[in-house]
Parts: structure tokens; sequence; C-alpha cells
């Protein structure tokens, strides 16, 4: 490839997404190659699992991506039920709410996978160099991005004291499609149906929990997982068995105090991170993929593609989406890891609440869904 308009640094979901998108529209552009690691096969022990809403599904379908998917790497999600830490509770329902689906669980690995060889069969992207000079440079190397520090852009980090743990499980019922919840001082736990490795039967598991616990239980043998995952369900989904690896991960909230500037823009977690107690980390992403993208393909035609005041379109329409997810998946998790009595009744009234007014529930849903 002889010239390169634009250089995305990354190479994870976000960044190759992006990649085809901007192709499409006729840009020649510049990847990272794949770590080693990935391509010699070990992301078959990635126990992450997404959900993607329909704006995330639209995206990924315009790519020709979503239909690449294993049909048992893709779930509907058509229920979710939350609960709180006493009598609080709150569902949603895809029928009730008029759509085909409230979420897709998703393979982590196997649409890094699918996303791939997709790049493979696109003429216009390539593998380079990271010194490769472009018009427009566009980083999505993930929270740690280190193309964003050489920028000398400021990334604002607030840890947790929590981390993530992840894992499959087979439960001795079957799922439904149904995704459960459980807002409890001091832990979130999520129940996320899936297909794999067991049909109609599975669940990826996201705990989010204080950091020695989930060190801990990572560590522990499958009969005391199973045990605590009992404790922690009560039965609600049946007898679940772990099944495989574990895997855990520090939780933060971050954002970058720029994301564009002159020929250079940051997308994915390399501008934003979030707790994953609402499954909304790589929608985020992906939004900004569809709207970096969506400015590039209306600017004039004068301009440059590293045009600041032409980029700045971009950061401008990722300005209320971002900060209004992050705001209120912080708030959630502020409100439900305090262990104040008179918090803990009010919090969980306001779950039901919730539950009761329709209207609320379907404006909640839509945003959910990327509307």
């Amino acid at each position: 490839m002889a010239k390169i308009d634009v250089r995305i640094h990354g190479s994870g979901i976000v960044g190759r997404a992006l990649a085809l998108k901007l192709a499409r529209q006729g840009l020649a552009v510049g990847i990272d190659a794949r770590p080693a690691s990935a391509a010699e096969g070990q992301q078959r022990a990635d126990v992450r699992a997404y959900a993607l809403n329909a704006a995330s599904v639209h995206l990924l379908s315009e790519l020709k991506v979503w239909d690449g998917l294993a049909q048992d790497a893709r779930t509907p999600v058509h229920d979710m039920r939350i609960a709180g830490d006493a009598q609080g509770a709150l569902a949603f329902s895809a029928w009730q709410q008029a759509v085909p689906a409230l979420a897709w669980i998703v393979d982590a690995a196997e649409l890094e996978q699918v996303l791939e060889t997709a790049i493979r069969f696109a003429p216009a992207v390539a593998t380079v160099a990271p010194d490769t000079p472009a018009e427009l440079s566009v980083v999505a190397e993930g929270k740690s991005a280190a193309a964003r520090d050489r920028l000398g852009v400021a990334f604002e980090r607030h840890a947790y004291g929590h981390s993530a743990l992840a894992a499959r499980v087979v439960s001795d019922v079957a799922h439904a499609g149904v995704a459960r919840q459980w807002l409890r001082a001091p832990e979130v736990l999520a129940l996320l149906p899936f297909d794999r490795p067991q049909a109609e039967c599975s669940y990826g598991v996201v705990w989010s929990m204080p950091q020695a616990e989930a060190e801990r239980l990572a560590q522990a043998d499958e009969a005391e997982f199973d045990a605590a995952l009992a404790r922690a369900t009560g039965g609600a989904a049946g007898t679940l068995r772990v099944k495989g690896a574990r895997a855990t991960w520090p939780l933060m909230q971050a954002s970058a105090g720029e994301i564009v500037g002159p020929g250079w823009a940051l997308v994915g977690d390399a501008a934003h991170v979030i707790h994953p107690l609402a499954g909304q980390g790589l929608n985020l992403g992906l939004g900004d993929v569809a709207a970096l993208a969506r400015v590039l393909a209306q600017r004039e035609s004068w301009r440059t593609l590293g045009d600041e005041a032409l980029l700045r379109r971009y950061a401008r329409a990722r300005l209320w989406p971002v900060r209004a997810m992050s705001g209120a998946v912080d708030g959630l998790w502020q409100l439900f890891a305090a262990p104040t009595p008179g918090l803990r009744e009010l919090r969980n009234h306001g779950l039901t609440l919730v539950d009761r007014l329709s209207p609320l529930k379907r404006f909640l849903v839509s945003r959910a869904l990327g509307a």
C-alpha cells in the first residue's frame, strides 16, 4: 500500500471495526499486526463475553462481520432480571419493549477472530509499522495506550479497588434467553445467557468484587467456586458448574482529557473506561467507530482527514453519550457499593419504583440499545 490515509494504533475489536468501516469509504488504512499470542491460538482460553446492543449489531452487520459469527457464539437476551440486596427488583422484557432482543451475548474470542478474517480480505487495509505516516492517526490500543501517552494526553483514572472475575458456567436448566444480575454491597454479579460450552444451558459470568476476593475465587478449586456462585445466586439459575478457565482484571473509571487534536483521535478504552456492570464498554467503543466514520465521510472536500476542526465534530458527538453512560454506571456502582442500611432500603425501593414506571423502562431500554 503506497499511501496511508488513516493509521490505527491497536489491533482489538474497536480498532479493527474502524479499519473496516473506513476502508468501505475508500480510504487506505494501516493497522497494527495482531499480537503473536493471538495468532498462535491462545485466544481459545478467552472466557470473556460481550453484551452488544442493537446499534453495535447494526454496525457489525454493515461490516459483514455479524453473519460470520457461529450461531452458538451469539445469543439473544429476551429478558433481564435485576435483584437488589433486599427486596428490590427490576425486570425488562424484549416482548414488552417491542424489540427483537434486549442485547446479544457474543463470544469475545470468536468476534476477534471473525474481524481478523475480514481484515485479511480487505484490500484497502494493510498491517504497517508503528511509525508509518498518515493524515490521521487513531489510537485504539485500550486503557494502557502507549500512543496516547506519547501524545501527552492526560488520562485520569479512578480505581474502584474491585476486580472483575470472568468465567463460563453450565446450568442443569435452560437459560431461556434470560440474563440475571444481582446488585448487592459490595459486589455485582451478572449471568449472561450463552450457548458455549453447552447450547441453551450456559452462562458467561461477570462478577465484580473486592480485588482480594476475586483473586481468591479465581484460584479456588471448582467445587469451592461453584459453592460461592450458588450462595450468590440462590439457585435462581439452577445448579451451576464452572467449565474451563477463569480470568480477572482490575476495574476502574477513566477518561482522557482530550479525545482529538491536530491529526489524531482516540476511540474505545483509549478514550474512556467504565465499570462493566451495565455491559456497555464495548458498545461505547463501537459507538466511537460509527461517529468518527460518519464525521470523516461527511467532511468538506477541502478538509484533510486530520483537520482539528473536523475532528472536534467527532468529540462533540461523543461527549454526551459517553458522559451520560459513564456517570450513570458510576453512580449506580457507588449507590450499591455502600453498605449504609438507610441507603440500602432507599436504593431497593428505587429499583422497584422503576420497575413500575413503563415509560421510564422504555427510555432505559432505548438508551441501552443505542437508540
